[in-house]
């Protein structure tokens, strides 16, 4: 991989992996979801790319 690929990916890896800490630190403290099972969010947080945390945090979470 040449060095302007990795400078041209590392903002979308900064953005995904940033995404996915929030989202699951937000999963985990809340008492319920949409859907109320957390493993099915926490699959879908890790396995939908930039779309899962995102479909999360829009869709997901609850208000309380």
């Amino acid at each position: 991989m040449s060095t302007q690929s990795i400078i041209l990916l590392a903002p979308v890896a900064i953005i995904q992996l940033t995404l996915l800490v929030v989202a699951l630190r937000d999963l985990i403290r809340r008492r319920e979801v949409t859907g109320g099972n957390k493993w099915i969010w926490v699959a879908v947080i890790f396995f939908a790319g930039i779309a899962g945390p995102l479909l999360y945090l829009f869709v997901g979470r609850k208000e309380e």
